[in-house]
């Protein structure tokens, strides 16, 4: 059965999307820690990202540096943060998450943000994607 990601991936369930190429895709997290909260995922679906092999492993963290890149050009932070966690979804992904303080690490807390609001930020970030 596909996971979650997968139906995103293929565009069975909608998504604020950031970017994608051949490979990889990425799209705003619908709970974020933090506005520009992005999940970076491979379009292959692997659970366990030591089970991903070196090429697509390399490259998601290469996909995700540049989404990276783009999210501290759009949004005001002190860094931003990766995490890879991957409990809650069997499909290997990282978060993105922009950080001011450890507060902000938390999967505890989260940020409320309007539909308006995340259909700007994901045109912000995906247009900084070089």
């Amino acid at each position: 059965m596909a996971s979650i990601f997968s139906k995103i991936i293929n565009g069975e369930i909608p998504c604020y999307k950031v970017a994608e190429d051949a490979n990889y895709f990425a799209f705003l997290d619908i709970s974020p820690n933090a506005k520009g909260h992005t999940l970076c995922v491979p379009k292959k679906e692997v659970d366990k990202i030591l089970d991903l092999d070196e090429e697509t492993y390399m490259g998601l963290m290469a996909f995700s540096r540049k989404v990276g890149k783009a999210i501290e050009a759009v949004i005001p932070c002190n860094r931003v943060g990766m995490s890879v966690i991957g409990l809650e979804v069997p499909h290997v992904h990282v978060h993105l998450i922009p950080l001011n303080s450890m507060a902000d690490a938390s999967f505890k807390k989260k940020e409320e943000v309007t539909t308006e609001e995340f259909t700007a930020l994901a045109a912000k970030i995906a247009a900084k994607i070089q």
